[in-house]
């Protein structure tokens, strides 16, 4: 079993850029900004589709319905592949929103959604918008929603490249300009704007924002929060998926064993399949369970996300 690798799914948002051809040298599809890349997607409509190999012009909802055992383990249940996982380039503000908790996204029609971030590349005076400043209450913030004064509300960060961050639902975020971020989150693309600093989109209007469903949803009891500290390798751990870091010397090889597949996302160096192909810095694959270790051709950063078992 060998890596398994996506096409990219480019999306436009009126907040994106170009960066993913700068650094990267992807091939955007035209001249438009590209906001995001889903590198793993498992959703009706947006179908990661395999680039080469035995399994090539596959979608990943076929790999995981009718290769579930064979390439991504046993024990995992759901009609769908349960992460989604992307590149964002973000060259002006995002809006300021909210993901709903479990308990409280069927009351709403949305599908609950926790992530991580991990900071790829940044501005030097780019922010992070998490949480609330000390003290703020419920009314405080509502009336900033009203008067335009969100911003001395919420609680801003300015994180450094390497650095990440947990997102549960219910936490309010908001990526502020100058970030090239990796996100991986549950499978679900419900988010609600509460704000997004009196913007109109692409095709000129403005965007629809989601008071109602963003206040029934955000954690008014998240303060002051800040940039993780990573636990040895690990970076982020719950329920719907654990991150970790692994950094690799010229030669050293890494494998996920035989019980499970690991998302890998190459940071930094140049890693190596043992049948030869080559990834780089912004590439992202899939080893399936069991599959021939990979080596670093030199010194390398990666990524390894996984279900926990």
């Amino acid at each position: 079993m060998e890596p398994i690798s996506f096409q990219p799914i480019y999306m436009t948002r009126v907040w994106g850029g170009r960066t993913l051809e700068d650094n990267y040298q992807r091939n955007l599809p035209d001249e438009q900004l590209y906001g995001e890349s889903w590198e793993l997607s498992d959703r009706e409509h947006e179908q990661s589709v395999v680039l080469s190999g035995i399994h090539e012009d596959r979608t990943l909802n076929e790999l995981w319905t009718k290769n579930r055992e064979e390439i991504f383990g046993s024990n995992l249940d759901g009609d769908r592949f349960p992460l989604l996982i992307k590149i964002l380039d973000a060259r002006d503000d995002l809006s300021i929103q909210v993901h709903p908790p479990a308990e409280i996204a069927p009351h709403l029609g949305g599908d609950p959604k926790t992530e991580m971030w991990y900071i790829a590349d940044r501005d030097p005076e780019a922010k992070l918008y998490i949480g609330f400043k000390k003290g703020v209450s419920r009314d405080q913030f509502a009336k900033s929603l009203e008067d335009g004064s969100v911003e001395d509300k919420v609680h801003a960060v300015q994180p450094e490249i390497g650095e990440s961050i947990f997102i549960p639902s219910g936490r309010l975020h908001a990526i502020g300009a100058g970030f090239l971020i990796y996100e991986i989150q549950q499978n679900s693309d419900t988010t609600y704007r509460v704000f997004d600093w009196n913007r109109v989109g692409l095709d000129g209007t403005p965007r629809d924002l989601h008071i109602e469903e963003s206040m029934k949803s955000i954690n008014f009891d998240d303060f002051e929060p800040t940039m993780d500290e990573p636990q040895g390798d690990n970076l982020a751990q719950c329920e719907y998926f654990q991150v970790d870091q692994k950094d690799l010397e010229k030669g050293a090889s890494f494998s996920n064993g035989r019980e499970r597949f690991a998302v890998i996302t190459v940071i930094s160096g140049l890693i190596i399949s043992s049948e030869g192909s080559q990834f780089r810095p912004g590439d992202f694959f899939l080893l399936p369970k069991g599959a021939s270790p990979i080596s670093a051709d030199r010194e390398s950063k990666i990524l390894v996300t996984t279900i926990p078992v």
